[in-house]
């Protein structure tokens, strides 16, 4: 069953246009990833999901209801954390759970919240302010009161931006655990190793999709060839070979990643560049080609396309 279904949303903000027709469908049970760079239209997407914006054009279904004329009844149905903490600092842990339940009419929650508490590993903290907590524990308790009505979508919004590793490890083996019970979690994120967890996804950039599929049929379906060259001075080599070609070249760290697509005849015209720029080749191998890789790709060629 699709638990979401949206076709040719737009948005408009005056002149801006944040979303520019996106279509995509999210499988009920699903971890959905909406991946794309600050300012794609990512929140913009999950506002309008959420009810709490109206699309300028286009249509969505959630649970085949549309959301403009059935938003009451589908707001019951789901939970949103959004990108800023938005509980209530002055209030405990145990009360801002308390505060959501009653605003979501939640009878009877006290056995829910303790198991919320016991699921995000809170129950030592459910005295504390949410001010005095640390960012990882207010993205877990903001978690939790998101989960109090037991909704069957759960939107977020960049859930572990700015939170530290540890958290953010244990942030994810709690949407894990969630997804065994069939609750479809709908997230967007700019991170690229978060989007390889997700059953499928929808690359976006500029207010459009440039990819919707699984994370590997997204890389199986970029026919090109990746060498990783590890040089000294990177940036010059980088600088040059930019400007003197029209590879594609992207840097990490003290690498170069170059996408070819004929390695016998393009690398030796690389490995020349590469050496009039003054700089020294040290290493140099064919990877695996990566989310990143491609999402680079498509998005010059789309800027290609646009100019």
């Amino acid at each position: 069953m699709l638990a979401i279904k949206i076709y040719n949303i737009e948005k408009k903000y005056g002149e801006v246009e944040a979303l520019k027709g996106i279509s995509f469908e999210v499988n009920e049970g699903e971890m959905f990833g909406l991946v794309g760079p600050d300012g794609a239209g990512k929140t913009s997407t999950i506002r309008i999901l959420c009810g709490l914006l109206l699309p300028s054009a286009g249509k969505a279904e959630i649970f085949g209801h549309d959301l403009v004329k059935d938003k009451i009844n589908i707001q019951k149905q789901i939970g949103y954390l959004s990108q800023k903490f938005s509980l209530y600092g002055d209030l405990t842990v145990d009360e801002n759970i308390e505060f959501f339940a009653d605003l979501h009419g939640v009878k009877n929650f006290q056995e829910r919240r303790n198991q919320l508490l016991d699921f995000t590993r809170l129950t030592d903290f459910r005295k504390r302010l949410a001010d005095n907590l640390s960012g990882g524990m207010k993205q877990k308790l903001a978690l939790a009161c998101t989960l109090i009505h037991k909704p069957k979508i759960i939107f977020l919004d960049e859930p572990t931006t700015g939170v530290d590793p540890v958290s953010r490890r244990d942030f994810w083996k709690i949407l894990s655990d969630l997804l065994k019970d069939k609750v479809t979690i709908f997230m967007s994120t700019p991170y690229l190793d978060e989007a390889e967890r997700c059953n499928r996804i929808a690359l976006l950039n500029d207010g459009k999709v440039l990819s919707f599929d699984t994370p590997k049929n997204i890389k199986d379906s970029f026919k090109k060839i990746v060498v990783e060259i590890v040089c000294s001075p990177v940036i010059e080599a980088y600088k040059y070979l930019k400007a003197n070609s029209k590879f594609e070249v992207q840097m990490f760290g003290d690498r170069l990643n170059v996408v070819l697509n004929d390695y016998e005849k393009e690398f030796p015209v690389v490995e020349k560049l590469v050496l009039s720029s003054n700089s020294k080749i040290i290493d140099h191998r064919i990877i695996p080609i990566s989310l990143e890789n491609v999402f680079i790709h498509l998005i010059n060629e789309a800027q290609q396309i646009k100019v």
